[in-house]
């Protein structure tokens, strides 16, 4: 193909599967044929399904071609592909590890549903002893497809170096066999001084089920999105069960969207007063235990020079990094810095992704401002698609006192954990 007939990225099912299915020297660009295999998520066809096999029994003669595997082994478990477990099994003896490891996440998404099929299971099994090969995600997929026979293959992991791989084992024993006496072990790398362990920590105790974790998974130094994640899910997971209730989760929730630093349990500390300049430097880092600790620190120590340093280096820098910018905005709210209103409102109205968490924290921050003329802003959101926006919106029109129409919670669109807080509120009210 000399040129590219359609938008590479909004591609139908037939565009897609005829990129699939096109030998790459014919492409201008070979990375179009993995553009595709992503595509195809979008349609969960018997054509999709096919196309994506297909991908799977082409020989594989340069990175970019072994890259499309890989990215079609996945989509079929997004898809949920029965027809692909033969497939898929194959790709468990395949000679690149990524597409073992797609491979595997795959078949824990699709599932064994038939006897024949437990012998990918075993397999999956053996490959535990493969030091090639990711030992947590085999852990995680054979106790979601509830294998008793992996019990004790996974029991020797328990006491692994790797807190990410022990943490594995433990939940998955639980799982499977109801040990619960390590247990407190996860709740233990909740703080542990690898974040990598903190965060696998909270999906170790979501998948245990372990709700009465919640109050400890709250205070842990991870970014907001893994806290909140695991609320989620473990609400999902028990409410409609009624193992844990909507009022058992709400100051839970409430703290979260906060996310101030005196409810987290910290890991760090400096050992003499740092400098601002250092502080604000430390907003930066990718262990947000650090941004926690920074932020607390310029609330304690820099309250009045704080705002005019942030906003210098909001202008500077942090604008396109959306760590930063998502401490930052929190901070000129708690700071209730009103020059800052109409950067915070930009902040909340922003709809790139990855500052999705920044439109949180502006909600909250224009809830700490008192400004009236954020009250029709944040009234926007209170159906929106993104839920803890929404929540976010509601708890700092709910510190602005507003009254807001009861409507809003009642409607199909309504998000089940935003609606149960709306509807708590009225009823408190009353």
């Amino acid at each position: 193909m000399n040129q590219r007939p359609f938008s590479i990225f909004s591609l139908t099912e037939d565009q897609a599967i005829l990129l699939l299915e096109t030998p790459p020297e014919q492409l201008d660009d070979p990375a179009d044929r993995y553009i595709a295999a992503s595509q195809l998520v979008n349609y969960p066809s018997d054509r999709a399904i096919q196309a994506l096999i297909k991908a799977l029994t082409l020989p594989v003669e340069d990175l970019n071609s072994r890259i499309v595997r890989r990215k079609a082994v996945e989509t079929l478990g997004y898809l949920k592909a029965t027809a692909a477990l033969p497939f898929l099994q194959e790709r468990l003896q395949d000679e690149d590890p990524y597409t073992v490891q797609n491979a595997i996440w795959s078949i824990g998404e699709i599932g064994c549903p038939d006897q024949p099929e437990q012998t990918i299971i075993g397999e999956i099994i053996a490959l535990l002893s493969n030091e090639r090969q990711n030992t947590r995600l085999i852990i995680q997929t054979l106790a979601k497809l509830k294998s008793t026979a992996a019990v004790e293959p996974i029991r020797a992991f328990m006491q692994a170096d790797d807190p990410a791989i022990a943490g594995a084992a433990i939940s998955a024993l639980y799982q499977l066999a109801g040990e619960d006496t390590q247990l407190p072990r996860l709740v233990e790398f909740l703080q542990h001084d690898s974040v990598n362990a903190r965060r696998s920590s909270i999906q170790d105790l979501i998948d245990a089920r372990c709700y009465d974790a919640i109050p400890k998974i709250i205070q842990c130094p991870v970014s907001i999105a893994f806290r909140l994640r695991g609320i989620r899910l473990l609400a999902e997971a028990g409410m409609p069960t009624e193992a844990i209730t909507f009022a058992q989760l709400e100051t839970a929730l409430d703290i979260t969207i906060r996310d101030h630093p005196q409810a987290l349990a910290l890991v760090h500390e400096y050992d003499q007063p740092p400098s601002l300049d250092f502080v604000i430097h430390e907003l930066y880092e990718t262990d947000f235990s650090r941004c926690y600790l920074a932020t607390q620190t310029l609330l304690e120590l820099y309250p009045e020079v704080a705002p005019t340093a942030l906003i210098t280096e909001f202008q500077q820098k942090a604008r396109g990094d959306y760590g930063a910018h998502y401490h930052v905005i929190k901070l000129l709210g708690w700071l209730r810095y009103q020059p800052a209103y109409d950067l915070i409102l930009e902040a909340l109205h922003n709809p790139a992704p990855q500052f999705q968490k920044s439109r949180f924290a502006a909600a909250i921050a224009l809830g700490e401002l008192g400004d009236a003329r954020a009250i029709p802003e944040l009234k926007t959101y209170l159906d929106n698609p993104v839920w803890a926006l929404s929540y976010a919106c509601l708890l700092a029109l709910q510190q602005l006192n507003v009254a807001i129409d009861q409507a809003i919670f009642d409607t199909d669109t309504a998000d089940f954990l935003v609606r149960a807080k709306g509807l708590r509120r009225f009823a408190s009210s009353r």
